[in-house]
C-alpha cells in the first residue's frame, strides 16, 4: 500500500495530535490547596475565614486575619492506579479482521509521592482594608506507564502542571460584610506521549508521538463573606481560564508507508479549565466546636472538545465533559487555646464522560475521609497536619481512537478497567506578626 505525501498532513493531525488530547479534558482538579482545608475535607471553604489559605478559597475572609500572616506548606499525594485489559484491539485497513493489543497491565503508573505545594500571606493594611498574595498549583497530573502497556495507544506518559500567581484584596464594610477578589496569573506547561500504531499489524514495533507545550493565562476570582460571630456564610467564584498551549509535536518509528510523517512541527491545542463556584456555611455549636459545610460547582460542560491547530489545518476531537459538584461536612475541637483537632468527609464527582474516559486519567467519583490538627506553638507561629484517604470509584473504558485518514485508518480501541485510590499528609506552618 503507498500513500500520496499529500495527505501526510493530514496523518499528523488525525492520527498523532488528537490521539493524546484527552488527558487534558479529564479530572485534575487539585482540591489540595491547604493542609488546614483537608483536614477537614475542604468544609471550610469560604467561610472559615481562619487561615491565609482563605486567599484561594475567599479572599474576602481575608478581613478575619488580623496583621500579618504568612502560611507554607505542601500536601503529599500518595497515589495508586491498576489499569486491566479487557480485550483490547486494533483494526487492520481495508479489513474487518481484529487483532488484539496485548502487553502488561502498566505497571503503578503514578511516581510514589507527588509535592502540591502552596503560599499564602495576608496583610491587614486598615482598619478595612486588606491584602493578599496566594502562590498554589490547581491543576496537576503525573503519570508513567511500564513499556509495553496495552494501553500505550492511548497514553504512556503525562505531566501537566499548572502554578497560579493570585495577588488578592478584601474590604470590610462593616462588622457583617466583607468583599474580596484577586487576579489569576496562571501558567501551565503539558508534556504527553503515546504509541501509534503502524498500518501492517505485523509490524512488531510502534511508532510515537511526542506533544509539549506551554502558555501563561490570566483570570480572576471574587467573593463575598457574611459574620455575625456565631455564624459565617462565604460565597466564592473563580473564572475558568483558557489557556493555548504552543509547542511542538514529535513523531518518529513510523514505516513505510507512513515514514514520511515522521518529524517535527509546531502545535498549539486550548485548554479550557472549569469555572468554579462555592457556597460555604460554618456555625459555632459551642465555644470550642464548629460545624461546616460547603458545596462546589465546576464547569466543566464548557469543554466539549480539542481542536488542534498546525500550519497544515485544524481538527477537532469531541469530549462533551460533564458539570460536576463537591459537597463536604467538616467539625473542629478547640481542646484548648493551643491544641485543635478537626475532620470531614467530601463526596467529589468526576467530571469525565464514561464515552470518553482514557487511560491518561484513570479518574471515577470520589469519596474523602480526613483529619487534621493544629498547634499553636506560640502566638506567633502554628502548626498545622492532615492525612486524607480517597477512594475512588472503578471505572470501565472503552475508548476508540482513530489514526491517520483512509485507506490508512487504524483504530485501536482499548479497553480496560481502572481502579485506584489515594493517600496524602499534609503541613504546613502559619506565622503571625
Amino acid at each position: 500500500m503507498s500513500l500520496p505525501r499529500r495527505i501526510l498532513p493530514t496523518i499528523l493531525l488525525t492520527g498523532a495530535i488528537v490521539a493524546p488530547m484527552p488527558a487534558l479534558a479529564g479530572g485534575f482538579y487539585l482540591q489540595e490547596q491547604s493542609p488546614v482545608e483537608t483536614g477537614r475535607a475542604m468544609a471550610g471553604g469560604a467561610a472559615a475565614g481562619d487561615d491565609p489559605s482563605t486567599i484561594y478559597f475567599n479572599p474576602a475572609a481575608m478581613t478575619q486575619l488580623s496583621g500579618v500572616q504568612v502560611s507554607a506548606g505542601v500536601n503529599a499525594l500518595m497515589a495508586s492506579a491498576h489499569q486491566t485489559n479487557r480485550g483490547s484491539y486494533r483494526s487492520v485497513p481495508g479489513s474487518t479482521a481484529r487483532v488484539s493489543v496485548t502487553g502488561n497491565d502498566g505497571g503503578q503508573p503514578f511516581e510514589s509521592v507527588i509535592p502540591v505545594p502552596n503560599f499564602y500571606a495576608s496583610a491587614q493594611v486598615t482598619d478595612r482594608l486588606w491584602l493578599g498574595l496566594g502562590v498554589n498549583a490547581p491543576f496537576g497530573l503525573k503519570l508513567e506507564y511500564d513499556d509495553g502497556f496495552f494501553g500505550r495507544y492511548d497514553s504512556i506518559y503525562t505531566d501537566l502542571k499548572t502554578y497560579n500567581i493570585q495577588p488578592s484584596a478584601a474590604f470590610k464594610l462593616n462588622d457583617n460584610f466583607s468583599i474580596g477578589g484577586g487576579v489569576d496569573v496562571q501558567y501551565v506547561k503539558a508534556n504527553l506521549t503515546n504509541a501509534l500504531p503502524q498500518v501492517s499489524p505485523l509490524v512488531t514495533t510502534d511508532g510515537f508521538t511526542k506533544l509539549k507545550g506551554d502558555d501563561w493565562t490570566v483570570g480572576w476570582n471574587a467573593g463575598l463573606f457574611y459574620t455575625n460571630g456565631t455564624t459565617n456564610v462565604g460565597v466564592h467564584y473563580r473564572s475558568g481560564i483558557n489557556h493555548k498551549l504552543k509547542g511542538t509535536q514529535t513523531i518518529s518509528g513510523l514505516v513505510t508507508p507512513l515514514s514520511a510523517a515522521n518529524g517535527e512541527f509546531d502545535a498549539s491545542a486550548p485548554l479550557d479549565l472549569p469555572d468554579i463556584v462555592t457556597v460555604s456555611f460554618m456555625h459555632k455549636l459551642t465555644p470550642n466546636l464548629r460545624a461546616m459545610i460547603t458545596g462546589k460547582w465546576y464547569g466543566w460542560s464548557s469543554f466539549k472538545g480539542i481542536e488542534v491547530t498546525s500550519a497544515t489545518g485544524t481538527t477537532n476531537k469531541e469530549l462533551d465533559y460533564k458539570d460536576s459538584y463537591s459537597v463536604s461536612l467538616g467539625g473542629e475541637y478547640d481542646f484548648s487555646p493551643a491544641f485543635t483537632l478537626r475532620a470531614g468527609t467530601m463526596f467529589d464527582r468526576s467530571p469525565t464522560n464514561p464515552q470518553h474516559l482514557t487511560t491518561r486519567v484513570p479518574d471515577g467519583d470520589r469519596v474523602w475521609l480526613t483529619g487534621g490538627a493544629t498547634w499553636n506553638i506560640s502566638p506567633a507561629f502554628a502548626l498545622n497536619v492532615a492525612y486524607a484517604h480517597t477512594w475512588v470509584e472503578k471505572a470501565n473504558i472503552i475508548r476508540p481512537d482513530s489514526y491517520f485518514p483512509s485507506p490508512a485508518t487504524v483504530t485501536a480501541t482499548t479497553l480496560a478497567q481502572t481502579s485506584g485510590n489515594a493517600d496524602q499528609v499534609a503541613a504546613s506552618l502559619t506565622a503571625r506578626f
